[in-house]
């Protein structure tokens, strides 16, 4: 009976031990998981990328405007109406659909001579007539515009009074630009990161969150930059510029 109570005290003693061990095994493990768990959170890079690309304007808006003044409002209106059809051949002869012609209506001002009477008001004695219409052409043709807005002082030869505007430029495939920017910046971004961490001896992980930064459309050799971003209309030859922050996992 004694042995057998021995060999029993024996037997707990060892699975207590055996416990203990386990217990530390466990715990030993488990801190290095923690420590992991740990270091995947805290030890990141965040690097800003970017890119840039030139493109050229695919549509553009040209505005201009003409008016003419006469004592005699139906003739004023006349003179106009002759001016416009004369603007709309130069265009067409220069190159321009006919549906890319849109003409505003037309405004009117009534000038008044600066006369008094006898008791001094103002006689309001109808000095002229003065009428003005706007025309804008929009169209993908570009370059065809630009030339013509230069030479657009031709019509001042036949006698009309034209007014012209500096055209605004477009970019139409913006949004597939964008995606395609922002890629670039990305991938940017990933290369900076990766140089940084093998400078140390590390090697970046998984892109734990990225930033849109602004997006800049400028003419080619403009610097100028702005917080919440460029969009030139001014040229036709434009500069993108997309930026993004982006933070990875160090391993």
């Amino acid at each position: 009976m004694a042995d057998l109570k021995m060999l029993k005290n024996t037997q707990i003693i060892i699975l207590g031990v055996c416990i203990v061990i386990a217990t530390i095994v466990s715990s030993i493990i488990f801190s290095k998981g923690f420590l992991k768990v740990i270091q995947f959170k805290q030890e990141m890079i965040t690097v800003t990328g970017s890119a840039q690309k030139e493109i050229i304007s695919d549509f553009t808006v040209w505005n201009g405007n003409f008016s003419r003044c006469e004592v005699d409002l139906a003739m004023a209106y006349k003179n106009l109406k002759e001016d416009l059809e004369k603007i709309k051949s130069y265009l067409i002869s220069k190159g321009v659909s006919k549906n890319e012609i849109i003409a505003s209506q037309i405004s009117t001002e009534t000038k008044y001579k600066h006369k008094k009477d006898d008791d001094g008001f103002e006689t309001k004695e109808i000095e002229s007539y003065c009428l003005e219409q706007y025309i804008q052409v929009q169209s993908n043709d570009v370059h065809t515009i630009a030339q013509i807005s230069r030479e657009s002082t031709e019509l001042i030869e036949q006698g009309i009074i034209f007014e012209s505007k500096a055209p605004e430029y477009f970019y139409t495939k913006l949004e597939e630009l964008k995606i395609e920017m922002l890629a670039r910046a990305t991938e940017n971004a990933k290369q900076r990161a990766g140089n940084m961490a093998k400078s140390t001896g590390n090697k970046i992980g998984f892109m734990r969150s990225a930033r849109m930064g602004v997006f800049q459309i400028t003419p080619v050799n403009s610097t100028e930059v702005s917080d919440w971003g460029e969009n030139d209309t001014s040229s036709l030859y434009k500069k993108v510029t997309a930026v993004v922050t982006v933070s990875f996992a160090i391993e």
